[in-house]
């Protein structure tokens, strides 16, 4: 019985190492955009972004349900690449003037046209999601974090880095790509969205909420709408718990993901 219990204790402390180390050892030196938070942004990156109908879709409901009164001035887009990198996405051409966001349409369905020369106030890049740490690739994820923030500042806009997340079956990717990201994100004075710190804090909350598509990369429903609330938090400075919106979860995990989001940015950035 003693063995036992000792062999126990020890799977119980390797849980808790393995999920206390997921955090970035370097803190962030950007910790808000405020007060001029932005309200338009466009999102470069891959699948993570454009699973489940888009998880900027879903952050732009977030926003209008958290603020009413300004809800037309809410829009999000993405420009996606499936299992792309920062180095597959031309960022210069993506932010033309009159290219991506020169449009966007109102709840009634009447097209806007945007300010000219400007369609986004930020722009939310995400590398692919082990390029960060792979060691043929994070020497690319550096370079093009650092060449694409410059692209990005030259064109009137502020640039963001999006933290992705741990795979489900290699749980210490979560506290790689956070000192990753936060690096590059200080190496560019750019703020940090740190999805992935969020998804690692909730696996230690409710083990039994699946985040993940089948093929344990990807995000469900329930991670999509998680990481849509971590960027909320990031990018508005507003708390998601008690948003309206809900994508359709049910009222226990949307509690949950909200509280875990907002926990995980006030954490992350030392408020």
């Amino acid at each position: 019985m003693l063995r036992l219990l000792r062999a126990m204790f020890a799977v119980c402390l390797a849980v808790v190492a393995c999920f206390g180390a997921a955090q970035a050892q370097t803190k962030p030196k950007i910790t808000s955009l405020g007060p001029d938070f932005p309200r338009a942004a466009l999102f470069v990156g891959n699948s993570f972004f454009y699973y489940n109908n888009g998880m900027p879709g879903h952050l732009s409901l977030l926003e209008r349900a958290a603020d009413e009164a300004n809800k037309a001035s809410y829009r999000n887009t993405m420009a996606t690449i499936g299992g792309s990198g920062l180095d597959w996405h031309d960022m210069d051409n993506l932010l033309r003037p009159g290219g991506l966001g020169a449009y966007s349409f109102d709840d009634q369905n009447h097209v806007v046209f945007n300010k000219p020369g400007k369609q986004f106030d930020a722009v939310v890049m995400m590398d692919c999601s082990q390029c960060p740490i792979h060691p043929q690739l994070k020497d690319a994820f550096v370079t093009f974090a650092r060449k694409d923030s410059d692209i990005v500042r030259a064109h009137g806009m502020r640039p963001v880095l999006f933290m992705s997340w741990a795979y489900a079956d290699r749980p210490e990717m979560t506290a790689e790509l956070a000192e990753a990201y936060t690096a590059a994100g200080n190496a560019n004075d750019a703020l940090v969205i740190p999805a992935g710190l969020a998804f690692a804090r909730v696996r230690k909350l409710q083990p039994e909420l699946n985040l993940y598509a089948p093929d344990r990369r990807h995000p469900s429903p329930t991670g999509t709408y998680l990481a849509a609330c971590v960027s909320l938090a990031a990018l508005t400075g507003r708390s998601p718990v008690g948003n309206s919106y809900t994508m359709g979860l049910d009222a226990p995990t949307v509690e949950l993901l909200q509280k875990a989001a907002w926990d995980t940015v006030r954490e992350y950035y030392g408020r």
